[in-house]
């Protein structure tokens, strides 16, 4: 049986394959008999749900909508933004922001590291938002948005952090206790509060942040049993021979 992170990276691999190898086509979205959630342009005669449909006309377009601006994409998705916003408590303005600066209001793009749609969410992460369709613009805004205010929680009303935890990964902030000197998240965060703010000057505070949660590593450990079989386990056995990691 598949692990679900085995699962993502998956499902990851062969949504890239496809956008690869058929940027614009329709796009079908189905679950295989192990559980692994699969993006594809050739159904096979699997139980599926279109998820893009695409016409000829379509392709010739693809430039256009490759530089969709970000007054179009606040028009269009304005709905679903207010919706967004009302349900999560969050500035309409900072999700704009961060469609603005995922996707540039690309409610089909794809990173090459697997990221989809307006807000980019990670196949993981999506799945954790329940986000069925993350090409849909509505499910898309409702998952990045509810994702955004978990991360907000998380840091404790802390922007800046919640932000850097939205590119980077929460366990990369939690890590450095700060926004970790990555220059693409640097970027990232100061790009987005600039667009929020209005302020193009914003600088990083590199000191430690005491308020910061961290989760406690998990402990492994290493047992040898009677027949000499080597277990790992993240449980306290009582046996001898214990090593700890």
């Amino acid at each position: 049986m598949l692990t679900f992170f085995m699962r993502v990276v998956i499902a990851s691999a062969l949504l890239l394959l496809i956008y690869s190898s058929a940027v614009f086509a329709d796009i079908f979205r189905y679950v295989d008999e192990n559980g692994v959630v699969c993006y594809t342009d050739a159904p096979a005669g699997k139980k599926t749900v279109r998820v893009i449909k695409e016409s000829k006309s379509n392709t010739k377009q693809s430039k256009a909508e490759e530089g969709v601006s970000s007054s179009s994409a606040s028009a269009d998705y304005s709905g679903y933004v207010q919706q967004a916003a009302a349900k999560y408590e969050i500035e309409p303005e900072l999700i704009n922001a961060v469609i603005k600066t995922e996707s540039n209001g690309n409610h089909r793009a794809v990173s090459s590291k697997g990221a989809m749609g307006l807000m980019q969410l990670m196949p993981s992460t999506a799945y954790d938002m329940n986000v069925v369709n993350p090409f849909n613009p509505e499910e898309n805004i409702e998952g990045g948005t509810k994702y955004l205010r978990q991360l907000l929680e998380k840091f404790n009303g802390d922007l800046t952090l919640a932000l850097a935890a939205y590119n980077a990964g929460p366990k990369t902030v939690e890590k450095y206790r700060n926004v970790p000197p990555i220059s693409e998240t640097r970027q990232y965060v100061k790009k987005i509060i600039s667009l929020v703010r209005g302020k193009n000057n914003y600088s990083f505070s590199d000191s430690v942040r005491q308020d910061i949660p961290v989760a406690e590593p998990l402990r492994i450990y290493k047992v040898v049993l009677d027949d000499g079989t080597v277990l790992f386990t993240n449980s306290t056995l009582t046996k001898t021979g214990k090593v700890r990691f």
